[in-house]
């Protein structure tokens, strides 16, 4: 089902090479949750458990190597040859079904369990559809329905990318999603966060960072310095390069406390990943000012569920104010006529260094998108002054 060690996204790679040079010692624990509360048949656990193991044969190509080597030379000679000899150990992964209920844990290095978490959910999405056996839309329908969204963002003038490998209904589905987008978007169409993708169709691989890089600095340093240290560590990998900033980590409250001058000039924009998009906005634009720096000079990526009518309310608001640009999963790559799965896999523990193992929480900008122990949860919105 994964036809490429680079079938995954981006910024799984971007952190990888992080998490090598910075902490080649830490450890992590991952968990699949089952948000929407999904009922696996019979044999599912066994059919993910030989794709999982299959992987084990996934390796960089040499025709790949150079495609990051163009595209990406933020990425330097030393994780190109680590990635060229990297293997997936599908020991690291642990999957039991009982019953109608799935478990999946991914135990193991970070720098290795890292890249698991993405392929793992296209893995389950796509199994699932299989032996759901409902039919999808047609190709030609897929085709037409991913047309008319892209020519529609164009007539916005909004920038946009694809970002739904995780929830994706097929692999075939999204080849043809990111095919269309390019045929059709033209300037609206920006690349994807799928770099197998982005090598197939010759677009731009797209992403920075994710949660769990800022989850782990707070086990590792504490919630007070979590995010201050994640942006400086990522300046000091990459120089200026990557330069979107994930927000809600611990609330985006507490991002913008931490989010200084220094920062904001560095940085090229932020991520909005969770809340109303509105506030956000309104808040980022305030932010800018109060440091003295043009708004229009900065860019806000949008990610959180959105659709074509989220996307033009966005747009209405941020037009003339401030960069904006979209990144749209799961309404590009699983809009086939069924209903799309609702999982994430989030890291749970991390041991940074020695032999303590330390719960990691996200505190979203969302409660119900909250994931951790709640023990910790409630230390961490304690510590960082946010109310219980």
């Amino acid at each position: 089902m994964l036809h490429s060690i680079l079938d995954n996204d981006f910024y799984k790679f971007t952190m990888q090479n992080a998490v090598v040079k910075l902490f080649p010692n830490a450890y992590a624990r991952y968990s699949f949750i089952n948000r929407g509360e999904h009922a696996f048949p019979p044999g599912f656990g066994e059919r993910l458990r030989e794709q999982v193991d299959a992987m084990a044969a996934l390796r960089l190509t040499g025709e790949e190597r150079h495609f990051l080597e163009v595209t990406c030379p933020y990425l330097d000679p030393t994780y190109h040859d680590f990635l060229e000899g990297f293997r997936y150990k599908p020991q690291e992964v642990t999957i039991e079904q009982h019953g109608e209920t799935l478990s999946v844990t991914i135990e193991g290095l970070w720098y290795r369990t890292i890249l698991w978490e993405v392929p793992l959910m296209t893995l389950i999405s796509q199994i699932w559809y299989e032996m759901l056996d409902e039919q999808r839309d047609s190709d030609e329908m897929v085709i037409q329905r991913t047309r008319e969204k892209i020519e529609h963002y164009g007539e916005l003038g909004v920038r946009i990318a694809e970002f739904g490998t995780r929830r994706r209904h097929s692999y075939e589905v999204h080849d043809l999603v990111v095919s269309t987008l390019k045929r059709y978007g033209g300037s609206t169409f920006t690349g994807t966060s799928n770099v197998h993708m982005a090598h197939r169709h010759g677009v731009k691989p797209l992403g920075t960072h994710a949660h769990e890089w800022f989850m782990f600095h707070a086990a590792r340093f504490g919630f007070k310095m979590a995010n201050t240290l994640a942006l400086e560590n990522w300046v000091e990998v990459y120089r200026g390069d990557l330069g979107i900033a994930l927000s809600d980590t611990f609330t985006t409250q507490v991002f913008f406390e931490g989010f200084d001058k220094m920062f904001a000039k560095l940085f090229d924009g932020i991520r909005h990943d969770s809340g109303d998009p509105i506030e956000f906005a309104k808040a980022t634009i305030d932010h800018y000012e109060h440091y003295g720096i043009d708004p229009r000079s900065k860019t806000i990526i949008f990610s959180d569920a959105l659709d074509t009518h989220k996307v033009e309310k966005i747009t209405r608001f941020c037009e003339g104010r401030i960069g904006m640009s979209f990144g749209i999963g799961t309404n590009f790559t699983n809009d086939v006529g069924l209903k799309p799965m609702n999982m994430v896999v989030k890291m749970t523990e991390t041991r940074p260094e020695g032999d303590q193992w330390l719960p990691v929480v996200k505190l979203s900008d969302i409660r119900a998108k909250n994931t951790g122990d709640p023990d910790m949860i409630h230390l961490a919105r304690r510590i960082l002054s946010l109310p219980q």
